[in-house]
């Protein structure tokens, strides 16, 4: 991954721009990175995976709630558990 500083990024930016379609381009003020500049297929890939990790995480909480616990089931300690899911695995 290239860097620039944002001097750099401010003065050259048709390079920023050009070089960002090959990689992604850190951008630096004071030392420390202060954005990443990207093409529009790697921000459309990047938008795409977050989409599809909070759907994920969506689903997996609505599914969380649907779950009901019994009474004995709350009541079984951890040896029971095993026992059952050894029973289970046999």
């Amino acid at each position: 991954m290239i860097a620039m500083t944002s001097v750099e990024a401010q003065s050259r930016f048709g390079e920023l721009i050009d070089r960002s379609q090959r990689e992604p381009v850190e951008v630096t003020r004071r030392g420390r990175t202060v954005a990443y500049v990207v093409c529009e297929q790697d921000m459309k890939e990047l938008v795409d995976v977050r989409r599809r990790r909070e759907a994920a995480a969506q689903w997996y909480a609505q599914y969380r709630q649907k779950q009901v616990t019994t009474p004995e089931a709350a009541s079984l300690t951890e040896a029971e558990v095993n026992e059952l899911v050894h029973a289970l695995r046999s």
